[in-house]
């Protein structure tokens, strides 16, 4: 008996086009910038099929062309439930830029330039980030940066240009006038440490030059 022919691996099931590149192994990430020399918006490009998916969450050679030369030091990984406000958290003498993303859930992400030469000092960036887009976001040093659970539980991921020092830590808070961040959720809501919660307003907290 003639043994039935192997089928083709991922034949007929549908898949998530990777545009922007001939070769079908090559998946850049897209990144727009939100401000010059600010946060920016990386979309990877999703290879996805009937069994699940694979996507590039990192790749040095695009990140170096969209955003610049950075070393990342340190991964770090937390879960929070739903009204769980993180924030607004910078180090001061050791700034850390950060590429943050999703891996379980939905979270309303905010970036808070605090670099005193900056034409965007004082304003907050925000975007949502969750599981389905799988959007990963660019905060560079200098920026105060927190984040909000919008679904019943999150995993959120993000790497470091530098280690965390929690001797050199400061706090934001949260509900600074004048960083003005839109929450969408109401304050009686939110779930805040007490650290968090009395954090620095805007015209005390310690700035970069």
């Amino acid at each position: 008996m003639r043994p039935n022919p192997k089928p083709q691996e991922g034949a007929d099931l549908p898949r998530t086009r990777i545009r922007g590149r001939p070769d079908a192994q090559a998946m850049p990430l897209e990144f727009i910038p939100l401000a010059p020399n600010g946060p920016a918006i990386c979309t990877p490009k999703i290879l996805g099929d009937a069994r699940g998916f694979f996507m590039e969450t990192f790749r040095q050679n695009e990140f170096e062309r969209a955003i610049g030369r950075h070393e990342f030091v340190q991964d770090n990984h937390s879960a929070s439930r739903r009204g769980v406000l993180r924030g607004l958290h910078y180090q001061l003498q050791h700034p850390q830029g950060k590429l943050v993303r999703v891996v379980r859930g939905r979270v309303h992400d905010v970036a808070v330039d605090l670099r005193r030469h900056s034409p965007t000092f004082g304003k907050s960036f925000a975007t949502v980030l969750d599981d389905v887009a799988r959007a990963i976001f660019w905060v560079p040093p200098g920026f105060a940066h927190g984040f909000l659970v919008l679904s019943e539980t999150a995993e959120f991921v993000y790497k470091c240009t530098d280690y965390y020092r929690p001797e050199d830590e400061c706090c934001l808070r949260f509900d600074d006038p004048t960083a003005a961040v839109d929450w969408p959720v109401p304050a009686g809501d939110l779930i805040v440490s007490d650290k968090d919660r009395n954090g620095l307003d805007f015209d005390s907290c310690p700035k970069y030059p």
